[in-house]
């Protein structure tokens, strides 16, 4: 499963993805849909859909992070909504070989939860860095590097962009993610095993 999402939303442009191969799509809402079972996005071979979250008033920023480590958001606003079969728009321009590892929206002007980091991971060493540190870019250009690979690491496992850093075990036991690195693309910290990011288990 990636994500739950309502079937309606008053005042929401609507479902936004983000797939493997650097697409995105906001679907607009298009209800009553008379089935059971629909898609919402038109995907190309060999492609699949890495997140998706329901936007609330398109004042969010969409977020990518590609596994050779680029991170690039961008206002929710500079994509078109589009309907049930539209296969989406460019989204992040990846470099060859590399493919998104993480896609998701997230707001800065939530003062209760202070400002979102972005947590990449190696599998052997995770890295914490406020958002804030890297430029927003356009949509369909190339991102801002987010972490520096150590000998012996040449991809990013998985990636997250929010306000709570989480973590956990494969065995859903709590970890304790890294200090707050406010450097760009430092190297991470070693952490030996892979960790599962989200909205699991909010550090603290």
């Amino acid at each position: 499963m990636i994500a739950l999402a309502p079937l309606a939303g008053d005042g929401s442009p609507g479902l936004a993805l983000g797939t493997k191969q650097g697409v995105v799509k906001v679907c607009a809402p298009e209800w009553p849909v008379r089935s059971d079972e629909f898609e919402v996005i038109g995907l190309r071979e060999g492609d699949e859909v890495v997140g998706a979250t329901w936007l609330t008033d398109g004042a969010e920023l969409l977020a990518f992070v590609s596994s050779d480590s680029s991170l690039l958001y961008y206002p929710a606003g500079l994509v078109r909504p589009q309907g049930l079969k539209g296969g989406g728009m460019a989204g992040i321009n990846l470099t060859a070989g590399s493919q998104a590892v993480y896609f998701g929206a997230v707001r800065t002007d939530d003062p209760e939860h202070g400002d979102p980091v972005v947590v990449t991971s190696t599998g052997g060493s995770v890295k914490v860095t406020p958002l804030s540190e890297y430029p927003t870019k356009g949509r369909a250009t190339g991102g801002v590097r987010t972490q520096r690979f150590l000998k012996g690491e040449r991809r990013l496992a998985l990636a997250w962009v929010g306000p709570r850093p989480a973590a956990a075990s494969g065995s859903g036991e709590p970890v304790t993610l890294p200090d707050v690195d406010t450097r760009r693309d430092a190297s991470g910290a070693a952490m030996y095993g892979p960790a599962v990011v989200g909205h699991l288990i909010e550090r603290g």
